[in-house]
Parts: C-alpha cells; sequence; structure tokens
C-alpha cells in the first residue's frame, strides 16, 4: 500500500528527493513568527504519494536531505493504514499506526531539537 505525506520544500538541503515521489499537490503556505523558520517568507508544501516498495530508501534519503543549518530542526512524515514514518535528520521512526507510545517518542524527540509542539505529530491528530 502506498504512502501519503507531505514534505516541505524548504526544508530540504538537496530537493532531489523529489524525484523519488510523486507530488500530489503543492500548496504555500506564509510563514509566521510561530512558525520558527524568520529566514523564509513563505513554505512550499508538496503532497506527496511514495510507492511501498521505495518508503524505505525515501526516508532514509530525507534523514540525510533535512536542512538544520539554520539553527532550526525540520522532519517530514509520509504514512499508510499500517505504517507512519516520521522522518528527521539523522533518524526515522517507523510507528505502527495504533502505537500511541512511539508516537509520543517521536514527538519528544522533535521537541527536543526545537520544533514546536503544534508543527509535530500527535497520537491524537495520527
Amino acid at each position: 500500500m502506498d504512502f501519503q505525506g507531505t514534505i516541505i520544500k524548504e526544508s530540504l538541503s538537496d530537493i532531489g528527493v523529489l524525484k523519488e515521489c510523486t507530488i500530489l499537490r503543492t500548496d504555500t503556505s506564509p510563514v509566521t513568527e510561530k512558525s520558527a523558520t524568520p529566514w523564509l517568507d513563505h513554505w512550499t508544501l508538496h503532497r506527496v504519494k511514495i510507492s511501498e516498495d521505495s518508503a524505505e530508501r525515501t526516508a532514509g534519503i530525507l534523514s540525510k536531505t533535512l536542512d538544520y543549518s539554520h539553527g532550526s530542526a525540520w522532519y517530514a512524515d509520509f504514512k499508510n493504514d499500517a505504517w507512519h514514518y516520521i522522518i528527521f535528520k539523522g533518524k526515522i521512526f517507523k510507528v505502527p499506526r495504533k502505537n500511541e507510545e512511539a508516537y509520543r517518542e517521536a514527538k519528544a524527540y522533535g521537541l527536543s531539537l526545537g520544533i514546536p509542539e503544534y508543527q509535530l505529530i500527535s497520537p491524537k491528530n495520527i
């Protein structure tokens, strides 16, 4: 079963990873103070589909290309009915969709990197 998720173009140091995905839709979102990315004026959000066969490889590429050079951390995620990949630079969580504890661990990791809580995946909104 294919995966779907959102990748923020501005979060990537190399946009080549987008070639691993099928882009379903692209939207832009203005950056606000709450976004915690003052060097940007907008985010480009790509809604993507990733084949089950390439999910592990795509997660690995994302984990290497998330851009932390501005002192802020990013993450990307994609999911299907069974699994949810939550990807940080150098760390990948492959979470069974019904495992709330695993979601809490991924969220705690994101918080430890300084990602604003409202931006992180929560068991309440899976």
